[in-house]
């Protein structure tokens, strides 16, 4: 799924208007139609409901709405903040259709305002994804009453005062939504940090914009939806064996962390990979053969931490399908050589993870070693040592672009909506995943997916786009049955589905 941007979507609109055909209020009908469908399918008529209009579009969509949930039998306030002189057409003409069927109350002045009770859902269409300066005057004093009421709040589109595709300034006034309804393709301003509190739970309503606009039209950030992830999952032919689904190296573990190199192995087995070997340090031999005996454990030389020399013969670095290294590995110097020696030698893919990627921010010159195409999974203080402090949110979207272009990369910044970019500058979102996943070992499972996707052919973008999914999947699964909070990284790999 796209996310275009606000001169996008207004282009959208024009095309969809001039090539359905469609009259721009018609276009205004059916997405308010659509709201109300999305709206009375989870609020009965038994809640009272203050609705909020500002004098733009959105007040227009915001009026329309007022009027086919009083039709379905809805107990409506109708508020409109006059914090200008002019309304736009679409405002006007809903404005007279609403004033023959019931009284709208004007705020003109703080004593407009009305009481707002616990009992109320707020429907707030003050401002839509045009603003581009910060709310004052008399829209400022309403946001403020509604941010500190009792009441549900839904926002149409997007919550008024938050602007769609840049920063807001740190003084904004913004209304702070439980549900954000929005039409037809998210906003980039929805996934990131910064504006959780100003989205609340958000929803795409279908309100049938040109899909041929949407199709043609170039932009740098997707979506990944349920749909989309699953057409990237390839079927297995009947007479595939294990040789069929590569041979995959984890380079894991160290004294006290073997733990994690367990998770990430498990992991990858979980994943589909062929075949499967780790080296560990001497002192994690027992417990990956213990927990782990599908996979062929190669101790390394070092009793305590990777050193790259091991014990008994094996295949070199160059002749695995792919290799995944970082969890629980330490940055101990014969670790660092370690290191150094494997982006010296192999060239396809690599995974690199954790302590991995703490020593490439220690040791620069390493960067420049990495082979194309490699998967980055660092989370946000990793990413800030690997590159530059940022001043916000899309500084940091910028930053993550450059450095996936200039190395040549895949980087999986995690987090919420964990952002994907890839070597051409794209950025995927992730759209499955919850707080629960926010607990120790379970970067270490990612890290076990993604090797196992490698190992078995997948590009990086894939393997990144689709095992970054299916991890947040395996999580909402926990957290739906056991709950996110006491969700732990064994929960989530053993919740991974493949089908």
């Amino acid at each position: 799924m796209k996310i275009l941007s606000v001169e996008q979507i207004r282009q959208l609109d024009q095309y969809t208007i001039q090539h359905e055909p469609i009259a721009p209020i018609n276009l205004m009908e059916r997405a308010a139609q659509t709201f109300v469908d999305w709206f009375t399918a989870r609020f009965t008529t038994s809640y009272p409901v203050k609705l909020f209009c500002g004098l733009g579009n959105n007040g227009g969509d915001g009026l329309a709405i007022a009027r086919i949930l009083m039709q379905q039998g809805y107990t409506i306030e109708v508020n409109i903040v006059r914090y200008a002189p002019r309304e736009s057409d679409d405002f006007m003409h809903n404005h007279r259709r609403l004033k023959l069927l019931t009284t709208l109350n004007y705020i003109e002045q703080p004593n407009n305002i009305p009481a707002i009770r616990h009992n109320e859902i707020v429907i707030d269409a003050i401002f839509g994804s045009g603003l581009d300066r910060p709310v004052d005057g008399i829209a400022k004093s309403v946001i403020e009453t509604i941010n500190r009421a009792p009441a549900k709040v839904v926002s149409v589109d997007i919550a008024s005062g938050l602007y769609p595709d840049k920063p807001n300034g740190p003084d904004d006034v913004i209304i702070e939504p439980d549900y954000t309804v929005t039409f037809q393709l998210p906003k980039i301003g929805f996934l990131l940090p910064r504006n959780s509190r100003y989205v609340g739970q958000w929803h795409i309503i279908d309100i049938k914009l040109s899909k041929r606009f949407i199709d043609q039209t170039p932009t740098p950030y997707f979506y990944t939806t349920p749909e989309e992830a699953r057409l990237l999952l390839r079927q297995r032919e009947r007479f595939s064996h294990k040789g069929t689904f590569g041979h995959a190296l984890l380079l894991v573990g160290s004294y006290g962390k073997i733990g994690a190199g367990v998770l990430a192995a498990r992991a990858c087995l979980r994943s589909g990979v062929g075949l499967l070997t780790v080296q560990a340090p001497r002192c994690g031999y027992a417990v990956l053969q213990t927990a782990v005996p599908e996979a062929m454990c190669r101790p390394d030389t070092h009793q305590y931490v990777l050193s790259g020399q091991s014990e008994i013969e094996g295949i070199p670095y160059e002749e695995f399908t792919a290799i995944g290294v970082g969890p629980g590995i330490g940055k101990a110097p014969e670790t660092a050589n370690m290191l150094r020696t494997l982006l010296s030698q192999y060239r396809n893919p690599l995974v690199i993870d954790a302590d991995a990627l703490n020593l490439l921010a220690e040791n620069r010159d390493l960067m420049s070693l990495i082979p194309e195409h490699s998967i980055l999974t660092p989370h946000p203080k990793e990413f800030e040592r690997l590159t530059q402090k940022w001043e916000n949110d899309y500084d940091k979207l910028e930053i993550l672009c450059d450095f996936a272009r200039r190395y040549r990369i895949v980087v999986v910044l995690k987090g919420a909506h964990t952002a994907i970019a890839t070597p051409e500058g794209d950025i995927h979102f992730n759209s499955s995943g919850n707080p629960g996943l926010s607990t120790g070992g379970t970067g270490d499972v990612l890290t076990g997916i993604l090797t196992a996707l490698l190992a078995q052919g997948y590009d990086s973008v894939e393997a990144a786009v689709l095992g970054v999914y299916q991890h947040g999947l395996a999580g909402d699964l926990v957290g739906r049955q056991r709950g996110q909070i006491g969700m732990t990284a064994t929960d989530v790999l053993d919740a991974l589905r493949w089908s």
